[in-house]
């Protein structure tokens, strides 16, 4: 009986890992805290805002870049920030982004690339996403917060949902 448990155990291991693979390397610090435990009574909702820029498109794939900021931007706002998003304005400079964000009121702005973001060629044609994201504050475009992370799931796995789960694990550590 106990060998046949290993072996379920064992068998669902191996099929939940099977050949999704990720990577993930961010800052020691994370992102701002939006809501903080007060007296372990109540939580108090910090007023965070943050520009969000579209991220800079590095693939083959047209609008990677609008699509993966699209994602950042519900999981920003599930998360409790305040998004001001300029994901349909021309992709600014840094410098032209920090700007904007200071015309908004906002205390950050997030900006980035997308690397890969296809389907592998091969029989089973597995989804593969890469990014790197940034928090910088725009009273001084200082560096908050960075990550970069790549992911590849099942042949049966969407590219928008194995990016959206990896962005979602970006910004929850």
């Amino acid at each position: 009986m106990k060998l046949i448990i290993n072996s379920v155990i064992g068998l669902m291991l191996y099929f939940s890992v099977g050949c999704s693979t990720s990577s993930i390397v961010m800052t020691e610090k994370s992102l701002p805290v939006v809501y903080e435990d007060v007296n372990g009574t109540h939580e108090k909702k910090n007023n965070v805002t943050i520009s969000l820029f579209r991220l800079n498109n590095y693939t083959d794939t047209p609008r990677a870049g609008m699509r993966a900021s699209n994602l950042i931007e519900g999981i920003l706002l599930t998360k409790g920030y305040n998004v001001s998003s300029h994901l349909k304005d021309k992709l600014p400079t840094m410098k032209k982004a920090r700007k904007k964000a200071k015309e908004d009121g906002s205390k950050y702005f997030m900006y980035g690339g997308v690397s890969e973001w296809r389907y592998k060629t091969g029989i089973d044609g597995e989804p593969a996403v890469s990014f790197q994201v940034s928090l910088y504050k725009t009273k001084n475009s200082k560096l908050v917060w960075s990550s970069t992370a790549s992911d590849s799931d099942w042949g049966n796995a969407s590219i928008g949902t194995t990016a959206q789960d990896l962005l979602d694990e970006m910004m929850s550590n």
